[in-house]
């Protein structure tokens, strides 16, 4: 897929479930991607969801801000 934290699985992955380019993910959004992912992948963690928003945003997963981190790991929370 070539995008930025976005590994050979997580590619297959996302591919699998119809996001099949950069921009398809960054169009869908990281939230609603990791929801679909998480549908089919039942035991992908959040560290595939912090993946997910640095491809969108365009820089390393370890340099989100700890808002994000916090927002994303409620939203995690909230599909169990």
């Amino acid at each position: 897929m070539g995008t930025r934290n976005i590994g050979r699985e997580m590619a297959e992955k996302l591919i699998s479930i119809g996001i099949d380019s950069p921009e398809a993910l960054r169009e869908l959004g990281a939230k609603q991607s990791f929801a679909r992912l998480k549908k089919v992948y039942p035991h992908i963690c959040l560290a595939g969801l912090y993946a997910l928003e640095g491809a969108v945003q365009n820089q390393e997963f370890n340099r989100l801000s700890e808002e994000t981190k916090q927002e994303r790991k409620a939203f995690n929370d909230s599909l169990k």
